[in-house]
């Protein structure tokens, strides 16, 4: 049953058409004795015949799909490049390559090559707005002029340039905003973590391997009492910064207002990740979480995907208070008809420590601070005051 759809497919829409068009004016003319249609029946079935040839012959190549980079900024262009390897014993019979690039193909005539020979093709691809742009698969085509038959062979999986938004520069999150860079100390008492608090005596239970031997032997040694000291230790935790972005139409008057958002998400982000925050990010059905150092890429790889959809800002903030436990710097991005009550719900998912910023896009109006309901809400005309307002807003 395989065999047979892989013999299907390789007759393509003209084929099938061609096909119909013989049979159909063979009917009638049997029925009619029509010999003008007779004739047509007959060059449309030797079309056919003659179109088989086309398809004889083995391509057996190699192919390798090249892009540099795989991660630019919107308007940036990518250097991509083909190179077909012809890896049989006899020479390759000319053929065509095809590789989609976005929803355009480009397409490439492969000579005759000898055995071990090789050619290569280079394009560029040009980004203009943010997104995913799907490369490949590269797929040689084998068939007739005409594109009656055409036997398809698929050579390399699909690739992605991810392209981002223009950031917006910006001061370190940890200025104002945390004062900590490597981590915070809590109150919690904790007998093993990485902030040495200080000893206390031995109490049947504690891990043998948090004995202090020497500060040990120096009371015994001086009091002559058998007494064992333990390490006590105080919980931390690493500053985590999460970037929540509603993702329902109905909350952007404007869908360039959306990008703007994933520019200020994406801008967030990068500084975050400068300071050694661990970086969590959610917009709908898109979410990346607990990215840092070399995973930086997860969070921003999670922004060029983001896209429209239907669990809106509250949604969002409750599955990053799941996916981001740890979060100390949170931060709610919607657009003008996004409800000030959704972010204080969305706000509300996150326990009282963590510290919350509402950002509203409002490029109808003037950038501003205002706070309600102890949540700070920054109103961004453009995209270039975030860093100025989160300045203010810390004060």
């Amino acid at each position: 049953m395989k065999r047979v759809h892989q013999a299907l497919e390789v007759v393509k829409p003209i084929g099938w058409l061609v096909l119909a068009i013989g049979i159909a004016t063979g009917v009638v003319a049997a029925l009619a004795q029509w010999r003008e249609l007779a004739v047509l029946s007959v060059a449309c079935l030797a079309l056919l015949v003659l179109a088989v040839p086309f398809l004889l012959g083995r391509t057996s190549v190699s192919v390798d799909l090249r892009l540099q980079p795989e991660r630019v900024a919107a308007g940036e262009s990518v250097a991509a490049g083909v190179l077909v390897v012809n890896r049989a014993s006899s020479r390759l019979v000319p053929t065509t390559l095809e590789v989609p690039v976005g929803s355009a193909i480009h397409r490439y005539g492969i000579s005759s090559l000898a055995p071990g020979a090789a050619h290569e093709e280079s394009f560029a691809i040009r980004t203009e707005r943010r997104g995913v742009i799907a490369v490949g698969p590269a797929m040689t085509r084998r068939g007739d002029p005409i594109g009656i038959f055409s036997r398809d062979v698929v050579w390399t999986p699909v690739r992605e340039v991810l392209v981002r938004p223009h950031l917006v520069p910006m001061e370190s999150l940890g200025a104002g905003l945390l004062r900590d860079l490597e981590g915070v100390s809590t109150d919690a008492v904790s007998q093993s973590d990485l902030a040495f608090h200080a000893l206390r005596e031995y109490v049947p239970g504690d891990d043998l391997r948090h004995i202090h031997w020497r500060s040990s032997a120096k009371v015994m040694a001086s009091t002559g009492e058998s007494a064992l000291l333990v390490r006590q230790y105080l919980d931390t935790r690493r500053s985590h910064a999460t970037i929540v972005v509603d993702d329902r139409l109905g909350s952007w008057s404007d869908p360039e207002d959306f990008e703007t958002a994933m520019a200020v998400a994406a801008s967030i982000a990068v500084r975050a990740v400068l300071d050694e925050f661990d970086v969590s990010f959610v917009c709908g059905a898109h979410a990346s979480a607990g990215a840092s150092g070399s995973d930086g890429h997860l969070a921003l790889d999670a922004v060029c995907r983001a896209d429209f959809g239907q669990r809106g800002i509250v949604e969002s903030g409750r599955q990053a208070s799941t996916l981001a436990r740890d979060t100390s710097l949170a931060f709610f991005v919607g657009g003008t008809d996004t409800g000030f009550r959704d972010l204080l719900r969305a706000a509300a998912a996150f326990p009282p420590e963590v510290r919350r910023f509402g950002i509203v896009v409002d490029p109808d109006g003037t950038s501003r601070v205002t706070e309600t309901g102890g949540l700070p809400v920054l109103h961004l005309a453009t995209k270039e005051d975030l860093g100025g307002l989160l300045r203010w807003s810390v004060r």
